[in-house]
């Protein structure tokens, strides 16, 4: 395994013509984009035909995609807990078989593999709630975030960015008293730092980059006791660094927190300085009108990850209420049932459509804006997301021309991907103005499907 770090594409100039561009508001047909040092210089519009030199990127490029919630090594269970049936708990305890197999280097080759499927799908940035911290039965490595480190080299390596969003995970759930909670079970052991004080010395040492960016995360009410809450806020907000915190998946977190505190876990989090702008709740699906008022008014965003809720059976949540309040949306793939972030995002209107009979919820510009703005500043990275001057250098181009996206008027493209698309459809993805997947080929994971099915074997093996 190598945990040195690659810079993706400091001090590099270079053109692109794009057939097709999506800057914000509209398709622009025949758009130059200038780069420099990583970031976009310059735009050029009504260019009708390539200049020399020009990288040419045909189809509709769009910024690159913000996966915003992943577990990387989740990506090992797909199929595998689509056997029978059972419920978010079940499929737990699968989970936990899996993780307790890995090793930073084997959990290095499997989120290489899994951060190169993300690019091949046009995600340049994601966002990875790393709670697998230590060794099996609790004992740090000799390196004490050998396992983030890791992570943080993976996707180097499949040349995307990440923003590793290391997790407090203390805890296996509520007591039978008020103010109680269990201790961490055989397989929690490896997660946790057995209090918050020593998760944020581990935290501590962890090291940023250009590609990578360190944030924070309270993996749930149910795993921080309500006491060391104030700890991970106090972390993150000295650092001004992402905060992200899987809230109301589940109906039994909910029940399960007022029994122990009397109140729901937005209440608990908002008690204990958690929500506010820099702080982002993953899924919020059960939610009370006082809840997404909470998260509304206090600018926490949201990351809705449709297909593991609907895989999970977990629920669909209010995000149409939330946005109305004030919480942004982002999107994120989380277990990794597929990796589509066009799928994550026409399955958030799709799924509105079926809980309220009616259509339209939100535009192809505002899906288009949640897989890119909203995720990348979710993300701590304000500065991507959008094709214009000063922005980071990462776009995806599409294709307009498969079977699933021929047909429609160029004006009409953004419907088209959003729609329509699948990942299969990407053709270009570019980080920092370095072509990391050229017509559909990764440029630096020679074989990822191989790679995939290697590392994915070793822990069923």
């Amino acid at each position: 395994m190598q945990l040195t770090t690659t810079p993706t594409g400091a001090h590099r100039t270079a053109t692109f013509w794009m057939s097709h561009a999506w800057l914000g508001t509209h398709v622009e047909p025949g758009v130059t984009l200038a780069v420099a040092d990583g970031r976009i210089a310059g735009i050029r519009t009504g260019v009708d035909a390539p200049p020399p030199g020009a990288t040419v990127l045909r189809g509709l490029t769009v910024p690159g995609l913000a996966n915003t919630h992943s577990h990387a090594f989740h990506r090992a269970l797909r199929s595998t807990v689509q056997v029978g049936s059972g419920t978010f708990w079940t499929w737990r305890e699968l989970m936990y078989q899996v993780a307790a197999r890995l090793t930073p280097d084997t959990y290095y080759d499997l989120a290489r593999a899994v951060y190169a499927e993300m690019a091949l799908a046009g995600i340049t940035t994601v966002g990875e709630f790393h709670y697998l911290h230590h060794a099996p039965g609790g004992a740090p490595y000799n390196n004490p975030n050998a396992m983030g480190e890791a992570l943080i080299a993976a996707a180097a390596a499949a040349g995307i960015r990440i923003t590793l969003l290391d997790t407090a995970y203390l805890a296996a759930g509520f007591g039978q008293r008020a103010g109680q909670y269990r201790e961490p079970d055989q397989h929690q052991l490896r997660f946790s730092d057995t209090t918050a004080d020593a998760w944020a010395e581990r935290a501590s040492l962890l090291k940023g980059s250009d590609h990578a960016l360190i944030g924070a995360a309270v993996h749930s009410v149910r795993a921080v006791p309500a006491g060391q809450l104030a700890t991970v806020a106090k972390w993150a907000e000295e650092r001004q660094a992402p905060l992200h915190v899987h809230l109301s998946e589940q109906t039994a977190e909910n029940d399960a927190c007022q029994a122990a505190h009397g109140c729901s876990p937005t209440r608990l989090l908002a008690d204990h300085g958690v929500l506010g702008p820099r702080t982002t709740g993953i899924h919020n699906t059960h939610l009370s009108s006082e809840d997404i008022a909470l998260l509304g008014v206090s600018a926490t965003g949201t990351c809705m990850c449709p297909t593991t809720e609907r895989d999970l059976a977990d629920g669909i949540g209010p995000a149409v209420a939330l946005q109305r309040a004030g919480s942004p949306l982002s999107l994120g793939s989380d277990s990794h049932a597929v990796i589509d972030l066009f799928e994550e995002a026409r399955a958030m209107e799709l799924n509105e459509r079926l809980r309220t009979h009616a259509r339209g919820h939100w535009t192809a510009a505002a899906l288009l804006r949640a897989a890119t703005a909203d995720g990348h500043a979710a993300l701590g990275r304000s500065d991507a997301g959008t094709l214009e001057p000063g922005a980071l250098a990462d776009f995806t181009t599409v294709a307009l021309d498969s079977v699933r996206t021929a047909g429609p008027v160029p004006r009409l493209a953004a419907e088209a991907v959003v729609f329509a698309a699948s990942a299969a459809d990407v053709r270009h993805t570019v980080v920092a103005g370095r072509h990391i997947v050229r017509d559909g080929q990764h440029t630096l994971v020679e074989d990822v499907p191989a790679a995939l099915a290697s590392a994915i074997a070793v822990l069923h093996g």
